[in-house]
C-alpha cells in the first residue's frame, strides 16, 4: 500500500487486513497520523519521495518477503466474504491461477456506482509472475500466466468529499497529461470540445449510472470532465512549451 495523508480513512483498510502475514505500507511524507496508525496495526513502513503511482507502487512490492502480494490503495476496505476467499485460494497446495481479478465497488456520496467500476481489478499475484507498470497515473498490474476472478467484494471508498474529489481530479489530470506530453501524444482541439457529451452519454447511459439515482448522475458528469480537463491541460502544455499548439487548427 502506497500512502500520504490517510489518517481519516485507512484505519477501516488495515483492520480488514489483519489476517496478511505482513503489510507493507510506503509513506511519501504524511504530515498527519498515518504514519502512527500503520504503526498501531503493524505494518513494515518504508518512507519514499512520491515519483508517481507506478513507480512507488513497484518500490512497495519489491520490499515483499512473501510469494503472493495484494495490491490495495488506502481508501479500499476487503469485506470479509472475500477475506475469507482469498485465504482458502491461497491455502491450496496447487494454487490454480497466477493472478485474480477482485470485484470492485465504487461508494460515492454514500451510494454504490457500479457503472465502470462494474469490471473486476487484478489485484492478487504471485511476484514472481507479474509487476506493476510504471506509469505515473492509473498503473496497471501485468502477469504472465493464468488469472482467474474472485467472487466477494473490493469497497472503495475514494472521495472523502466533493472538495476531496476535485483535489484529487486535479492532482490525477495534470499526472495523466504529463505523462501524454512526455510521450509526444496530442489531441485535436476540436475533439476536446465535442468530448464531454459523448462521455456524459457513455458513463450516465451505456455503463448505467442512471440506475444509481443522484449520485450517480453526479458521477458521471465529474467523470465526462475527466477528460476534456486532461487533454486541455496537454493543450496548454504545447502551447507553454516554445508557443507551440497541440492541433493544427
Amino acid at each position: 500500500m502506497i500512502v500520504y495523508n490517510e489518517a481519516a480513512i485507512i484505519e477501516n483498510t488495515l483492520k480488514a487486513l489483519q489476517w496478511c502475514d505482513e503489510i507493507i505500507v510506503v509513506d511519501s511524507g504524511s504530515t498527519d497520523n498515518t504514519w502512527a496508525l500503520c504503526e498501531q496495526y503493524g505494518c513494515r513502513l518504508f518512507s519514499r519521495d512520491f515519483d508517481g503511482y507506478g513507480p512507488q507502487k513497484r518500490f512497495a512490492m519489491a520490499q515483499a518477503r512473501y510469494d503472493w502480494i495484494l495490491s490495495i490503495d488506502a481508501d479500499e476496505v476487503i469485506s470479509e466474504v472475500l477475506q475469507k476467499e482469498m485465504s482458502v485460494v491461497l491455502a491450496q497446495e496447487n494454487i490454480p491461477a497466477v493472478g485474480y481479478h477482485l470485484p470492485r465497488t465504487m461508494i460515492f456520496l454514500g451510494k454504490k456506482i457500479n457503472s465502470e467500476y462494474g469490471k473486476p481489478c487484478l489485484r492478487l499475484f504471485h511476484k514472481d509472475y507479474g509487476q506493476v507498470t510504471l506509469d505515473k497515473v492509473h498503473e496497471k498490474i501485468q502477469v504472465q500466466g493464468e488469472i482467474h476472478t474472485l467472487k466477494g467484494q473490493l469497497w472503495h471508498y475514494s472521495y472523502r468529499s466533493i472538495h476531496d474529489y476535485f483535489y484529487k481530479f486535479n492532482k490525477y489530470t495534470s499526472f495523466a497529461a504529463e505523462e501524454l506530453f512526455a510521450a509526444g501524444k496530442r489531441k485535436p482541439k476540436w475533439l476536446v470540445m465535442i468530448r464531454l457529451p459523448f462521455s456524459f452519454f457513455q458513463i450516465y447511459v451505456l455503463k448505467g449510472c442512471f440506475l444509481n439515482g443522484f449520485a450517480g448522475f453526479v458521477w458521471a458528469l465529474f467523470s465526462s470532465f475527466y477528460p476534456v480537463v486532461k487533454y486541455t491541460k496537454l493543450i496548454e502544455m504545447y502551447q507553454q512549451n516554445k508557443g507551440g499548439n497541440a492541433t493544427s487548427k
